[in-house]
């Protein structure tokens, strides 16, 4: 079959997915099977290497997606369940003072949304943003868009949260490096997007309480865990997984430090020992019993589990876009253009984003089309960490009408949609560009 029909295979299969998503409404998960299924089977690949495919593609995606995500869900389940979360705001906003609420909250959400899901975090502090703005007569969105910026960028650029670490592992990305640079990254986005944004947004757009919201003050003489100790929890997993990916730089091969570093900085034991820390000093020892914290844990995996099945799909959708020939046709034609890899990368992400709405969804896709050009331009390392943060990027910006967050902000702040896109969808567009700005920049260096 020549290139120029595999071409066109890739990209009705690219349309068909959009399609079954947006105007049939069919789940992700079921859409991207079926995608996958319909490409390789177009390609002329045998029927029962189409079904291997898709057995690989699952297999070797959840075998380590799976586990990452699991825990990490529990993980957060006992943060949220603990106060934790509120921990972490009430300390923060008493040390930096009412006047500088703003990056108290940008601070709270870049470090709470580690481990917990971005909607959640959302819901549990924005008590904390209309007790500030009932105090102070200030517009919601002065307090509540610092703090959905750092929720956002964190939620999009940094592991153990679910985007990133799918592309991560679609890729073949280091989680170390991809922490690294989502962090270089994030901390300039929620800046702006944060704090400078919302203090210029709160002045065009003032809006309060909405009167169908049940807005009861966060009780502040309830006992919640120490902000030190939240504080380390959340660290434990990032420092270790960082050490890891140090240790392989820094010491040689054989070094029995480096590789005690290397077992202890895998993500799968990084997070088991962080998910049952939490168990004992966020659970039993916070008056919870063992099976009060195992149908806690249990609990934490219910909404994880429509993640996880939709990477797996998303590696299904990679798998045979790579044993059809598909994605050497693609990459060859994808190396053949004037953009970096990089650029491309941002650039996929972006338009199945605007087209969707699902960051995950637009995430898998854009990791599952750019890995042959990765594989044929030979990208690894540190590399490769630059590039998920550029499709996390792309799959961030322009957040519209065809996204959940979207309507979640435009409810909890009584918005109408004119002023949803003034403040929600300017905010995700800039902590997009700002990410993708700063990994190009330090791209000019690596790649």
């Amino acid at each position: 079959m020549s290139g120029s029909t595999l071409i066109l295979i890739a990209l009705a299969g690219i349309f068909l997915l959009l399609f079954l998503v947006i105007r049939t409404k069919l789940h992700a998960f079921v859409s991207l099977l079926l995608v996958s299924l319909i490409v390789g089977v177009a390609a002329g690949m045998p029927l029962g290497d189409v079904i291997a495919s898709i057995q690989n593609g699952m297999g070797g995606t959840l075998g380590f997606v799976a586990v990452v995500v699991g825990l990490g869900a529990m993980f957060g389940k006992m943060l949220e369940v603990s106060g934790g979360a509120e921990r972490l705001a009430q300390t923060l906003v008493s040390k930096f003072g009412e006047d500088k609420a703003q990056w108290a909250l940008g601070i709270t959400g870049f470090i709470v949304a580690v481990p917990v899901f971005f909607d959640v975090g959302f819901i549990i502090l924005v008590p904390i943003v209309y007790g500030l703005a009932k105090k102070t007569g200030r517009s919601l969105l002065y307090y509540g868009i610092p703090l959905l910026a750092g929720l956002a960028v964190t939620h999009s650029f940094i592991p153990p949260t679910p985007g990133p670490i799918a592309v991560a592992n679609l890729i073949g990305a280091d989680l170390g490096w991809v922490i690294l640079f989502g962090v270089i990254a994030g901390i300039p986005a929620m800046i702006l997007a944060g704090p400078v944004f919302g203090k210029y947004i709160a002045k065009k757009i003032h809006v309060t309480i909405p009167d169908y919201m049940e807005f009861k003050e966060i009780d502040t003489s309830k006992e919640l865990p120490s902000f030190k100790m939240i504080l380390s929890l959340i660290l434990i997993p990032l420092v270790l997984i960082l050490a890891n990916t140090l240790s392989a730089v820094l010491l040689d091969e054989g070094n029995a430090i480096r590789d005690f570093l290397t077992f202890l900085g895998h993500p799968f034991v990084a997070l088991t020992i962080a998910t049952l820390l939490t168990f004992v000093f966020l659970g039993t020892r916070r008056g919870y019993s063992r099976d009060e914290v195992q149908e806690i844990a249990t609990k934490a995996l219910e909404p994880a589990g429509i993640i996880i099945l939709v990477t797996g799909a998303g590696g299904v959708f990679k798998q045979v876009l790579i044993d059809s020939g598909v994605g050497d046709v693609l990459g060859e034609m994808m190396a053949g253009s004037p953009l970096p890899a990089i650029v491309l990368a941002f650039l996929i992400a972006t338009v199945v984003r605007v087209a969707q709405g699902s960051a995950t969804v637009s995430m898998v896709t854009a990791a599952g089309l750019i890995t042959p050009l990765l594989e044929i331009q030979n990208i690894t390392g540190a590399a490769l960490g630059l590039i998920v943060i550029a499709i996390a990027s792309g799959a961030t910006v322009l957040s519209h009408v065809n996204d959940s967050g979207f309507w979640l902000v435009n409810r909890y702040f009584g918005l109408d949609v004119k002023d949803t896109l003034k403040s929600w969808t300017i905010m995700e567009t800039i902590i997009g560009l700002t990410g993708f700005a700063v990994v190009f920049l330090i791209s000019l260096f690596i790649i």
